[in-house]
């Protein structure tokens, strides 16, 4: 037989190392922005979960009433939290800000709901403003 010595392969080499960093590099660069993205889109979202409240009590105050409340008071509460400011009442229409917590602090996100009444109903039309309406939930873009 041959004495032929075979040399196997072990271990990875330099330039395969450096491609596989090479890759998780590329691949972080495009995760870490729309994981931001992602997390402050649900804090904001958070906002618009603290009107629900709001929303039934005016609701219910208009389809007994047949005015718009005038007060948050008469129509129950909705406290402020970390990631939203006191929402506001004016007409019937219900609105909220994000604060700088949410991780947006140049990006301030005013969410809109205005009722719209009919025969034994009202709907909620939904509006985002501000410079950071793409952090808004989908029904309000």
């Amino acid at each position: 037989m041959n004495n032929i010595k075979t040399n196997l392969q072990k271990g990875f080499t330099l330039i395969e190392l450096m491609i596989v960093i090479a890759i998780i590099g590329i691949l972080l660069a495009i995760a870490i922005p729309a994981y931001n993205d992602y997390t402050i889109r649900a804090r904001t979202t958070e906002c618009m979960t603290n009107l629900a409240p709001l929303k039934v009590g005016v609701s219910e105050y208009v389809l007994a009433k047949l005015v718009y409340p005038s007060t948050i008071a008469s129509i129950g509460t909705a406290g402020v939290t970390k990631m939203c400011q006191t929402p506001t009442l004016a007409s019937g229409v219900l609105q909220i800000q994000n604060s700088a917590s949410t991780g947006a602090a140049a990006s301030a996100t005013v969410i809109t709901l205005t009722p719209v009444t009919s025969a034994n109903s009202v709907k909620w039309g939904c509006v985002a403003s501000g410079t950071g309406a793409k952090y808004a939930p989908a029904s309000c873009r």
